[in-house]
């Protein structure tokens, strides 16, 4: 773990969502030199499902030896940035740091996402950090160490970052071109960076995405917190970068990473917008008893894209849609799957699931297959699932057999794009617990 050195000791700290999370971990990081933080987030009263209020953690930022001053703001609403701002300049005389922290998350497809979410993210993460930072930067360009650090990553254009949940990739993408341009605009009087992690952290919001068990393949808000407190600790000059919290903490001397994981050991899930290099995950995985199947993967898109698409027609009519039709009695690693998965299901996991799913899957047994967990006895098979479809899922056929067979877990398979999920999660992470039961038999 990174050491304390007292360096910011009675400056002020504004942080937006600071009631929970990676948030509320910086702030107790600072609160150990003596920082006083403004915590500007959302929750006042308890939420039904997430821990943590406003008050709750100025609680604990007081106990860790800092001043808290806990302030209702919906980062959306400009008049509630604006008038914390002016509580926090007020009580503490000025704002030498700002974390644009607060962030709103749907990784849904374009034709999933309503209107709603969208608007929401797109006012949150992009529209809500320029704004808190406009607000704030008066009197960050007074201050002696002025910083604006955003949760952000770096832009990355690989189109995999953007097919699977293109709104909240441009949102997330809003917060770092606000360092690129902010950097540029007060360079010498305030200090912009960007901080992302190079594994997922584990958060609520991470709990509702990964299911049951993510926990395990997560680092804690420690390492961010570290790596913050590392960042805000550098002069002005140190701006208009995009830091990964583990390469910057090995640059510092931070050798052990274990401290920071939730389950030392267990392989971590690598987090979003990064492109890390398949056989360095491979040996890392490997290594820790996972399938190498990063490694694989990454040899199959390199193969296809060395030749033509097969899935299309020659000469004249390739521009015409393709459409494969299967043979009646399908063989091979999928099928196989499938009719396994058909002779295991039987009443009780029906009467627990009661959920259809759909696959589309790539590949040489490609095209639509489902389980249908929900009518009469179950059933599992090839083409359209009979009835109302409550889950799709997309990925390829090699990946569906790894999934099932206990090779390749849900969460990590979704989390590095090779799954994508539409329609009902809750249904989607129940499927992921029966797998376990699923995997001893396939």
């Amino acid at each position: 773990m990174l050491p304390n050195t007292g360096k910011l000791a009675g400056c002020t700290l504004f942080i937006t969502g600071a009631s929970r999370g990676i948030g509320k971990a910086i702030a107790l990081k600072a609160a150990k030199d003596g920082a006083n933080v403004v915590i500007a987030a959302k929750t006042g009263v308890p939420h039904r499902t997430l821990p943590g209020t406003i008050y709750t953690a100025a609680e604990e930022i007081e106990a860790a030896g800092g001043k808290a001053l806990p302030c209702i703001v919906n980062v959306r609403e400009e008049d509630q940035i604006a008038d914390a701002v002016v509580l926090a300049v007020q009580k503490f005389g000025g704002i030498d740091v700002l974390v644009n922290n607060a962030s709103a998350i749907s990784l849904t497809g374009t034709l999933e996402t309503p209107t709603k979410k969208v608007d929401l993210m797109m006012s949150a993460n992009t529209r809500g950090t320029y704004l808190t930072s406009k607000l704030c930067l008066p009197y960050l360009r007074k201050s002696k160490i002025g910083h604006i650090l955003n949760i952000s990553p770096p832009i990355n254009l690989n189109p995999i970052w953007f097919k699977n949940h293109c709104a909240y990739t441009i949102s997330k993408y809003g917060m770092s071109m606000c360092v690129l341009g902010m950097a540029e605009e007060f360079r010498g009087e305030v200090a912009v960076n960007a901080l992302w992690p190079q594994t997922a952290i584990y958060t609520s919001a991470m709990d509702m995405l990964g299911g049951a068990n993510v926990e395990k393949q997560c680092r804690k808000t420690d390492i961010l917190a570290d790596a913050a407190y590392c960042i805000l600790s550098k002069p002005k000059s140190f701006t208009g970068n995009f830091i990964i919290d583990e390469v910057l903490l090995r640059e510092e001397g931070i050798k052990n990473f274990d401290v920071y994981a939730v389950a030392p050991g267990y392989p971590l899930i690598p987090d979003f917008f990064l492109d890390v290099d398949p056989d360095t995950i491979a040996m890392k995985m490997e290594a820790q008893g996972a399938s190498p199947t990063f490694k694989e993967e990454k040899k199959q898109d390199i193969v296809k894209n060395e030749g033509p698409d097969k899935t299309k027609a020659e000469g004249p009519d390739r521009d015409k849609p393709h459409v494969h039709f299967s043979a009646d009695k399908p063989a091979g690693p999928v099928a196989e799957t499938f009719k396994l998965i058909k002779g295991m299901i039987n009443e009780d996991i029906v009467k627990a699931t009661q959920g259809v799913y759909q696959f589309e899957l790539s590949g040489e047994e490609g095209g639509t297959w489902y389980i249908d967990l929900k009518n009469k006895g179950g059933s599992a098979g090839i083409g359209e699932a009979p009835g109302k479809v409550d889950v799709i899922m997309n990925m390829s056929g090699s990946d569906f057999v790894k999934m099932f067979s206990g090779k390749l877990k849900p969460t990590m398979a979704f989390m590095s794009g090779k799954l994508t999920i539409r329609g009902d999660v809750a249904l989607a992470i129940r499927l992921e617990k029966l797998m376990a039961q699923f995997n001893s038999k396939l």
